[in-house]
C-alpha cells in the first residue's frame, strides 16, 4: 500500500510565539545550545523553537496516520518513509544553502517485519526514493536513474554502515525566487559532502547567494514587520521570518556583522570544511595551504562526477540555466 502525505506546517509561515503557546516548549531550552552561525538571543531562540513546534504538530499527524493504518489492517503491508526536503525555512545556512542545516533532513523508515530502532548511516538522497518504491513494489528501476535503491538499507537488520560505497552524496541549487536577482538570474551552485568533509563550489561568486538586498541598505531599510512577513523585499532566497529580521536590522552591529555576513554576503568559488574540527561549518579552509591537496582531490571528484551526470552547469558553456527559459520572467 501507498499513502503519500505532504504536511506543510514547517514551512513558513508559522504563527510567532506558537512554540510556548501551542506546544510549551520553552524558547530559553534552546539557549547555548545553538550552532554557532545562529544569534543566540531571544528573538532567534523563539523563532527555532516555533519550527520545533511546527515539527511537533507533523509528527502528531504522523500518528494519526499510523494509528489508521493500524486499524484497517494494512500498516504490516506498508513501507512509511518520512522525510524533509530542505533546511529549516527563513534561517541562515538553511533552506537555499549547501551547507548541512539546509541539505541534512530527517529520513525516517518503517518497515513491515523490519528491525527498528536502527541508526543508518550510509548517505542517501531524496532521489534514491524513487528507485527504492519501485523494487519494493517489485518493478526493476530503469536504466539510466540517478538514485540508488534504499530496499538494502531498509531490510537489513544492522545500523551504521551498511553499504561501505555509499560514503558520499552530492547536492545542488540553481533558484528558488525568480525574481531574487537581476534578470531571473540563479546561484548556482554544487556540493560534495564525505563523512569527513564539505565542500561547496559557487559558480557565480559576483551574485548574491540569498538573493539582491533590494530595499535592505546598511543605513536603512524596510521595518522589522515587513521583513518577518514579505519574502520579496529584500534578500528573497531567504524566507521572511523573525530570525531574517533581526539579522538584518542588527547588521551594523560589531557582535553580529559576522552572522549578517555568513548569511548573506558574497561568497568566494570554493568552500571547503573541515567537519571533524568545524561540527558548524563557520571556517572555510578552502585558501588554506594545509588542505590544498584535500580541496584539489574534492574538486576534481565533484566535477567528474557532474560531468557523468551530464549536469548542465558543467557541459558546454556551463550558462545553461542563465538563458531563457530558465530566466523567462514569471507569472503568476
Amino acid at each position: 500500500m501507498a499513502v503519500f502525505l505532504r504536511a506543510d506546517d514547517t514551512h513558513r509561515p508559522w504563527e510567532k510565539g506558537s512554540g510556548k503557546k501551542l506546544w510549551g516548549l520553552e524558547p530559553d531550552s534552546v539557549k547555548d545550545k545553538m550552532p554557532k552561525f545562529l544569534p543566540d538571543v531571544p528573538e532567534v531562540r523563539e523563532d527555532v523553537v516555533d519550527n520545533l513546534g511546527e515539527a511537533q504538530a507533523v509528527d502528531a499527524y504522523v500518528g494519526v496516520l499510523m494509528k489508521m493504518l493500524e486499524e484497517t489492517g494494512q500498516l504490516d503491508h506498508t513501507l512509511v518513509v518520512i522525510s524533509g526536503d530542505h533546511g529549516m525555512g527563513g534561517m541562515p545556512g538553511a533552506k537555499c544553502n549547501l551547507y548541512d542545516f539546509g541539505l541534512s533532513v530527517a529520513m525516517v523508515a518503517r518497515v513491515p517485519g523490519g528491525k527498528g530502532g536502527r541508526v543508518v548511516d550510509d548517505f542517501v538522497s531524496l532521489p534514491d526514493l524513487a528507485p527504492t518504491f519501485m523494487e519494493v513494489g517489485g518493478v526493476t528501476p530503469p536504466a539510466g536513474l540517478y538514485g540508488r535503491s534504499m530496499k538494502k538499507q531498509l531490510q537489513s537488520d544492522q545500523g551504521g554502515q551498511i553499504d561501505p560505497e555509499r560514503t558520499w552524496v552530492i547536492g545542488g541549487r540553481e533558484r528558488h525566487v525568480a525574481t531574487a536577482r537581476e534578470d531571473n538570474l540563479p546561484y548556482p551552485m554544487r556540493c560534495l559532502r564525505t563523512p569527513k568533509f564539505l565542500y561547496i563550489r559557487n559558480f557565480a561568486p559576483d551574485r548574491w547567494p540569498m538573493g539582491a538586498p533590494y530595499s535592505a541598505t546598511a543605513t536603512g531599510g524596510p521595518s522589522a514587520e515587513e521583513l518577518e512577513k514579505n519574502t520579496f523585499i529584500a534578500y528573497p532566497d531567504m524566507d521572511a521570518s523573525p530570525t531574517k529580521a533581526w539579522l538584518i536590522l542588527h547588521q551594523n552591529d560589531p557582535a553580529w556583522k559576522w552572522h549578517f555576513d555568513r548569511a548573506f554576503g558574497k561568497r568566494p568559488a570554493e568552500e571547503l570544511y573541515d567537519l571533524q574540527k568545524d561540527p558548524d561549518e563557520t571556517k572555510n579552509v578552502a585558501d588554506d595551504p594545509a588542505y590544498a591537496t584535500r580541496k584539489d582531490q574534492l574538486s576534481k571528484e565533484l566535477m567528474g562526477k557532474l560531468t557523468d551526470a551530464a549536469d548542465p552547469r558543467v557541459t558546454g558553456d556551463g550558462l545553461t540555466f542563465d538563458r531563457p527559459p530558465f530566466t523567462d520572467p514569471v507569472t503568476d
